[in-house]
């Protein structure tokens, strides 16, 4: 009987630590939703806040590493100057899994609309800190 209860409260557990862990995902991917939204309205500043403000953050391009969320601003409103240059952001999630307590990984592509489509696949690593996730690096094709 000891047995049984003891697999009955560690499949309980694993099951609650899973929808937990499901829960953090979601939050994750409402936010790729809402800088979808942002990038739509042309505010790369909206867009923006889901990454780690600080210059650890790392963003992985054609030409390289950009170190720092002031450079990797500067860049898009470099190469997005208006809201016709932005075009519409579509997000295809391919995979989201949750490395830790803090760290969710996702892997998925990404579509611009605009004159020409444009597109390509995108690795995002996102952090839980401070009570919030951010993206703190970025690796888009």
């Amino acid at each position: 009987m000891k047995k049984l209860l003891l697999v009955l409260c560690l499949f309980y557990l694993s099951n609650l630590f899973s929808q937990e862990k499901n829960m953090e995902v979601d939050d994750v991917l409402k936010n790729m939703k809402a800088q979808e939204v942002a990038w739509n309205s042309a505010d790369i500043k909206g867009f923006m806040t889901y990454y780690w403000q600080s210059d650890s953050l790392k963003f992985i391009g054609s030409k390289g590493i950009t170190y720092g969320w002031k450079k990797t601003y500067d860049n898009y409103v470099k190469s997005y100057p208006t809201k016709e240059a932005m075009g519409i952001l579509n997000f295809t999630i391919k995979e989201a899994t949750q490395l830790s307590v803090t760290s969710i990984y996702v892997i998925g592509q990404w579509k611009l609309n605009k004159q020409k489509t444009v597109g390509g696949y995108f690795t995002l690593l996102w952090k839980k800190i401070n009570g919030n996730w951010v993206i703190v690096a970025d690796h888009t094709s």
